[in-house]
């Protein structure tokens, strides 16, 4: 039997096994995994690893902020970013501001992604507004377009909820079957640290990291998981930076909290002292929660390898070191008016391979379930992504373990303009890109046509992780018929 593209002679990698085997593929998909096979093209893909697409589950793209400064990337530069590092799924949000239509919100980003993209791409919402007609008309519509993740803020003036407000959207979110994202950092803390550190005149990037204390992530993540055992809904918490809350998150769930969590680059590569600098210069290094220490880096990783943490994402959030960006007010910024977030959609997976499978942290079927699978199951995707089966898209990397690659500004495709991880050398890059049979990256070159990708609806999540599944009718189940929930 001939295929229309054979992957020949590499490893094959998914979360469960690996093995030595050839990927036949046809009409875009997976269609056979056994050796010896034949098509009518073959990638020689021998001495490489050949893995699942990753899926970035967590990047900002094209999308304006509460404070009115716009990423610096579009769904162009930001998917080119990402299939150059191996990711052929990006999934960013479609963020509603107070006083806008749901509706309105997305068909915008609809319209923005489809002729710009040139990986596959999927869409969260965040919910920063949710009257009735958002909850009882607008998230219903969604979840029929194939959006089923929510997020909301605990912090930031105007985006983040109360916990009443909270409560409503859990709700909202199990009624449609789909999975409540949560920002979890307490906004009063950070308010009343800031506050006492611009009176004091610690204005200087490198006072964020003291503003956004680990008391301020640990205590609104623990108040995440009692709003969602209250009502036995799933929440996952997002952006885990560090030990406190690690420890939180891993206690509840050993007491089976339905409640699960993502980290990111920064949580392991950087650290707080690297916002030291001359000036504004540590801007660059900025975002919230932020980067902590050594001993919370050694926490996150625990925790990825325990099953704390079930993904790993970027929180690409790029801005221009300019008034556009990072720096609003000039020279006269304070860390409170700078703009949060760094890049990292590009060598997401790249880090964790080299820092995580090559020295010995996680396996490397750990590194794909982390990076894609996922991620995948996750939010619904599972039916076509994030795996080797048979039947899933043929979105495939042919995985060099052995490049050695040192980061700077000038390799990376998004538009931010520097990278928190310059210099760094790492080792593992994808060398071969392929998405839905076609390939898209070759070596350092891009083959794929600016809005080539395609939206992907996502199903009913089916999270991976150790939280035990209580009974509906269990305590929760029973108050919830109480108050008629």
């Amino acid at each position: 039997m001939e295929f229309d593209l054979v992957i020949a002679g590499g490893t094959v990698v998914d979360a469960q096994q690996s093995r030595r085997a050839d990927v036949g593929v046809r009409e875009g998909k997976i269609a056979c995994v056994a050796p010896e096979l034949s098509g009518r093209r073959v990638i020689d893909a021998s001495g490489k690893l050949v893995l699942p697409g990753g899926i970035d589950s967590h990047c900002h793209v094209e999308q304006l902020s509460s404070a009115g400064q716009m990423c610096a990337d579009d769904f162009y530069s930001a998917s080119v970013a990402a299939a150059l590092g191996g990711t052929t799924t990006i999934m960013p949000f479609a963020a509603q501001h107070r006083g806008d239509s749901i509706t309105a919100v997305v068909d915008d980003y609809f319209a923005r992604a489809a002729t710009k993209a040139v990986v596959d791409y999927a869409f969260h919402l965040i919910v920063s507004d949710p009257t009735p007609q958002a909850l009882q008309t607008e998230l219903p519509l969604m979840a029929a377009r194939g959006i089923s993740s929510f997020k909301v803020y605990m912090t930031y003036e105007l985006l983040r909820l109360s916990d009443e407000q909270m409560l409503e959207v859990l709700l909202a979110a199990d009624r449609e079957g789909a999975l409540l994202m949560v920002h979890a950092e307490n906004h009063d803390i950070i308010k009343w640290i800031t506050r006492r550190l611009l009176e004091r005149g610690h204005t200087s990037p490198r006072f964020h990291a003291s503003s956004h204390h680990p008391i301020a992530e640990s205590e609104a993540t623990h108040r995440v998981i009692s709003l969602s055992r209250l009502l036995d809904v799933p929440a996952l918490i997002v952006h885990v930076s560090g030990i406190e809350a690690v420890n939180t998150i891993r206690d509840a769930q050993h007491l089976g909290a339905r409640v699960f969590a993502e980290t990111c680059p920064q949580y392991l590569f950087l650290s707080a002292t690297d916002a030291d600098r001359p000036g504004l210069e540590g801007a660059k290094w900025c975002c919230s929660p932020p980067p902590r220490d050594a001993q919370s880096h050694e926490a996150v990783w625990a925790g990825l390898k325990d099953g704390t943490l079930q993904l790993f994402s970027s929180d690409h959030a790029p801005y221009r070191f300019d008034e556009s960006g990072k720096l609003p007010r000039g020279q006269a910024t304070t860390f409170k008016e700078m703009a949060n977030g760094v890049p990292g959609l590009q060598v997401r997976m790249p880090l964790l391979f080299s820092e995580g499978v090559r020295k010995g942290r996680i396996s490397v079927n750990e590194f794909v379930a982390l990076t894609s699978t996922n991620h995948a199951r996750m939010y619904g995707l599972a039916h076509r992504k994030g795996s080797m089966d048979v039947g899933c898209d043929a979105d495939i990397l042919v995985w060099d373990a052995d490049r050695q690659v040192t980061l700077s500004a000038s390799m990376m495709k998004d538009n931010a303009g520097y990278t928190p991880y310059e210099g760094r050398q790492i080792s593992g890059w994808p060398e071969r890109v392929l998405l839905r049979g076609e390939l898209i990256v070759e070596g350092d070159r891009l083959l794929a046509q600016r809005g080539s990708g395609e939206f992907i609806a996502c199903g009913t999540p089916a999270p991976v992780a150790r939280p035990v599944q209580r009974a509906p009718d269990g305590p929760a189940g029973v108050f919830r018929k109480l108050i008629g929930a």
